[in-house]
């Protein structure tokens, strides 16, 4: 019978690890928010909603051509803490990681527009946000931040502002479905681009 058991466990092992790819190269996408924090939030739409469609569009896009597997650091409404995202990306060691986020302003209709983009203070990283930059026509690389998720990701790592939800333009983009996809698209494009 023992023998059996050291049979079936060797045979499990063996077909498991046969479909486990040996150079498997890992993308993060982290939905900025999530729970009981919302981000910025107006007419009951809300950052934490918008960022975690756009990932899971980007994951769906990505995960179905083979290349990497996409890893988001929430894939539900939940509220994960910023140290649990940064420890999940340090231990996968991504190509790149992608944090999604959603801005706003104290204004009612904000004059404010487009994307911005804030980057660690690497060269991968900063090269990693003026490709995104490039693909979006109103962005804007910002540079520099002291932001946690940037702060603390050991691999190349980008936030990205995708928008201000009190720009009427930019929050009719960010909630519709075509421009979701779109964005989604814009980041696939990111990714694949990258060598």
């Amino acid at each position: 019978m023992k023998g059996t058991k050291l049979l079936v466990v060797s045979l499990f092992s063996t077909v498991f690890l046969s479909f486990t790819p040996v150079n498997k190269k890992y993308i993060v996408i982290d939905p900025g928010h999530g729970g009981n924090d919302l981000g910025v939030n107006l007419n009951g739409q809300s950052e934490k909603e918008i960022t975690l469609t756009i990932a899971k569009e980007i994951k769906t896009i990505i995960n179905s051509q083979d290349r990497y597997e996409v890893v988001l650091t929430r894939d539900s409404d939940t509220n994960s803490q910023l140290k649990e995202r940064t420890d999940l990306i340090n231990k996968l060691t991504p190509e790149m990681v992608i944090s999604l986020h959603v801005n706003g302003s104290p204004q009612k209709e904000s004059t404010q527009q487009g994307q911005e983009i804030y980057f660690q203070n690497s060269d991968p990283s900063r090269i990693l946000a003026e490709r995104i930059s490039q693909k979006f026509t109103s962005s804007k690389v910002i540079g520099e931040r002291n932001l946690h998720i940037l702060r603390e990701s050991k691999s190349p790592t980008v936030l990205v502002e995708l928008g201000f939800i009190n720009n009427s333009k930019d929050r009719a983009y960010m909630t519709s479905r075509e421009g979701q996809r779109e964005i989604a698209q814009k980041f696939v494009e990111v990714i694949n681009e990258s060598k």
